[in-house]
């Protein structure tokens, strides 16, 4: 709601946990339900310290959607938070790009397969 989004959504929570906790089965997990998606645009909120491995694998395996990922570098409740402003990207790139696996985060989009985390600047950047 505080997005104003006006983007028709159909969500679903698959887990909610820290990304550096996450497994390669929580991966595939993902995977999976992306495949098993009858859409072919889809936004996956990500913990920002393995998004990339992720993205990876979806990329590798799907060629026949438009999957962003996003998440933020200050969780969403926390004042100032870059989340929705990450997220209105995400719902911007899944209507605009061509069929393919994306990160958007700091007002870009990113190819899965040409960015990375700079931890020490706090931001993605191509490759």
């Amino acid at each position: 709601e505080r997005s104003r989004s006006t983007v028709n959504i159909d969500s679903k929570v698959l887990f909610l946990k820290d990304s550096l906790d996450m497994t390669n089965e929580d991966r595939n997990l993902i995977l999976s339900k992306c495949l098993e998606c009858s859409g072919n645009k889809v936004v996956i909120t990500h913990g920002t310290d393995t998004m990339v491995d992720t993205a990876q694998l979806l990329g590798d395996k799907i060629k026949d959607k438009t999957i962003v990922l996003f998440g933020s570098m200050i969780p969403y409740s926390i004042n100032n938070s870059d989340a929705l402003f990450n997220l209105g990207a995400a719902l911007s790139a899944v209507q605009d790009k061509t069929n393919g696996v994306y990160i958007a985060m700091n007002g870009q989009v990113f190819d899965f397969d040409k960015v990375e985390k700079n931890k020490a600047l706090g931001i993605f950047e191509n490759t």
